[in-house]
């Protein structure tokens, strides 16, 4: 069977261009490599900026000088930047993974389909958005700034969550509908097999008779 399927294959013409147009997936290489040495220039920069933070608290707090709320502010910039390089570098692996070959970690992530990469994109713009709206609401420079921050925050991400809402909805709902899909198709083959056992039981015994 499996040699006749093989030589079946084989037999078959191969689709005009389909080995050339398949390679050009290679192409998306080019923005993996862009975007993950994006992430890996600013995990460089909040490196430095740490490095450079512990520095200027340890000698502000040998002075006797250190501001607890300038410091926490550049330290929530730091984290800001560091989750900005998380989400380059799940978008790079996440390319990678879908159009070139496929890898553990972004599977280990729960990206297999461009969906999930986009779910996962959202998840991190939500976190940097969270993340920036603490830091402006710490220093409190303007309240009327931070209340309009705060608003125009929680509409793009109320938005965010919405289409992250309905695109989990429609895959649910598209999971579901093939698994109905696939039951009505085993009973009906249930059905069918067990209606074929009873004439065959019947004709037994309408024999023995």
């Amino acid at each position: 069977m499996a040699s006749s399927q093989e030589t079946a294959s084989s037999a078959r013409p191969p689709a005009p261009l389909a080995g050339l147009i398949g390679n050009t997936r290679y192409v998306v290489l080019l923005g993996v490599v862009a975007v993950l040495c994006i992430a890996v220039t600013l995990f460089l920069v909040g490196l430095w900026l740490t490095v450079f933070l512990i520095w200027t608290s340890a000698g502000s707090m040998l002075s006797g000088t250190v501001a607890s709320t300038e410091l926490t502010v550049d330290l929530l910039e730091v984290v800001t930047i560091m989750l900005k390089a998380v989400f380059f570098y799940i978008i790079g692996v996440g390319l990678y993974s879908l159009f070139v070959a496929p890898l553990n970690l972004p599977i280990a992530l729960g990206v297999e389909t461009l969906n999930d990469l986009e779910g996962k994109v959202i998840s991190v713009i939500l976190v940097i958005q969270a993340v920036t709206f603490l830091e402006h609401f710490i220093s409190w420079q303007n309240s009327t700034e931070i209340l309009q921050n705060g608003i125009a925050l929680a509409l793009v991400s109320l938005a965010l969550v919405a289409f992250q809402f309905i695109t989990h909805y429609t895959k649910e709902t598209a999971r579901k509908s093939e698994n109905q899909v696939q039951e009505t198709a085993q009973r009906e083959l249930f059905d069918e097999s067990r209606n074929r056992r009873v004439p065959s039981r019947q004709g037994i015994e309408t024999g023995s008779d």
